[in-house]
């Protein structure tokens, strides 16, 4: 017992020695000064020696390391799919749509994000649930692909009319600013997927190329918001942006040296009774290649005109009314693509139109494993050519979907949907029709 107590008294002892250990050491020069054994310009170049240690000591504990910068999160999509008719039927974003379905991951997805100074920071978003088309039909699955990877350099200092950090520059494989839905994360988005409309116009909804955004400090916060309210927001892609960028789509080489052009104005507003509104317009113009034609399934290879250099152009509209609770959103899309012809015997231009309307309502519930339920319904259609697929066969969709989001908590999810689909093939020729009900399940969870 007496050890113990002898032991206690050391270590009580030797933090009141090291806690006086700076005092001691910062009142030597008083003492000698006080003395007289050394000057007044001595006694005041080691005070402020003192003083410039401290600081420096202060200043490295302020460092953050790299690690301190960094962000890490993700978010994982396991779905079910069953086809209770026709199990011919597909769809070109979802995998699980097949003959012989089982559990599949959507999306497996990590962000590594940070900021490297004040005005520069980065964001690189692999996908570890991609598929390879096998020999036999099949596929391999659960490739690492990359979806995002690119830097944001900001205005670090008031210019012209613009404020400190609302003007930036996004430099990398990015999303193109083009539609509501297509910049909406897929971890915050209701419905299963992307509307055909809208999506075709940018497959993975990504490309290589450079983007100017100006975003309003308010209109930042708003932006902000709207996604960690649960409103399903976008994100912040400006109020009006700009780019430039390759225009064959995600992780695919240019084709050609035409660059697409995109300019994107979105604006959202509160009204004064709470509610939130959001209405854009979008457009891009640029020259396709579709690359090289294949005969299998058709009575000819297809020709190609212009080389298979086809113009690429589209203006889109969107509307959207945040669930509070009520809400409503919807995009159309216009324009001219790439088209295999009636014939089947050549791919030029052809037009386009497309879009989708969607109604939700948001119903917070805050009990233990039920925090939010969203119903909502939705119609989407689509006619004109796929223009990231083989030979860009002309695509027809008409589908009715109708689902539930049941938030289970902040980190979990759960959706169900039943969906009537009648739409083009555009995987296999001859581009058959196919009709049929699709019932589909997932699970969520957000880390």
């Amino acid at each position: 017992m007496k050890r113990w107590w002898f032991a206690v008294s050391v270590c009580v002892i030797g933090l009141g020695l090291i806690f006086q250990t700076n005092p001691a050491q910062a009142s030597v020069e008083d003492l000698l000064y006080e003395k007289g054994q050394i000057t007044k310009e001595e006694w005041l170049k080691l005070k402020a020696e003192h003083e410039r240690e401290d600081a420096i000591v202060a200043e490295r504990a302020s460092i953050k390391k790299w690690f301190d910068k960094i962000s890490i999160r993700g978010y994982v999509q396991a779905r079910y799919t069953y086809l209770p008719g026709d199990k011919s039927i597909r769809s070109e974003y979802d995998n699980t749509i097949r003959d012989n379905t089982g559990f599949a991951f959507r999306r497996v997805r990590m962000v590594f994000s940070g900021d490297v100074t004040d005005w520069l920071s980065f964001y690189i978003q692999p996908e570890f649930a991609g598929t390879v088309p096998g020999t036999t039909g099949d596929q391999s699955n659960h490739f690492v692909q990359l979806r995002d990877a690119y830097a944001d350099i900001f205005m670090p200092v008031p210019f012209l009319f613009f404020e400190e950090k609302e003007l930036r520059v996004r430099v990398g494989q990015s999303k193109v600013p083009f539609g509501f839905e297509n910049l909406q994360s897929s971890q915050n988005r209701i419905a299963f997927d992307r509307a055909d409309g809208l999506n075709s116009a940018v497959q993975g909804e990504r490309d290589l190329g450079f983007f100017i955004y100006y975003t309003p400090k308010e209109t930042k916060k708003l932006f902000r918001k709207l996604v960690d309210s649960g409103l399903k927001g976008s994100g912040d892609y400006g109020v009006l942006g700009v780019g430039v960028y390759n225009g064959q789509t995600i992780n695919i080489n240019d084709r050609n040296d035409n660059k697409h052009i995109v300019l994107h104005a979105t604006y959202p507003m509160e009204l004064p009774y709470g509610q939130t509104i959001q209405f854009g317009v979008d457009a891009y113009r640029g020259t396709f290649n579709v690359g090289t034609p294949s005969g299998t399934g058709l009575a000819v290879t297809p020709a190609l005109e212009n080389s298979g250099n086809i113009l690429d152009e589209r203006v889109g509209v969107h509307f959207v009314l945040y669930p509070q609770p009520i809400g409503f959103q919807a995009e159309w899309n216009w324009g001219n693509g790439p088209q295999l012809n009636a014939t089947r015997t050549a791919i030029g231009e052809g037009d386009i139109q497309g879009g989708y309307v969607q109604g939700m309502y948001k119903w917070d519930v805050n009990k233990p494993w039920l925090t939010t339920l969203i119903p909502y319904v939705r119609y989407q259609e689509y006619s004109g050519g796929k223009k990231h697929r083989t030979n860009s066969p002309f695509n027809v969709v008409r589908e009715w979907e109708v689902g539930m989001e049941w938030q289970i908590a902040k980190s979990l999810e759960f959706t169900i949907a039943y969906a009537r689909s009648r739409r083009t093939d555009t995987q296999t020729a001859p581009y058959n029709i196919r009709e049929g009900d699709i019932v589909r399940t997932q699970l969520q969870f957000n880390f």
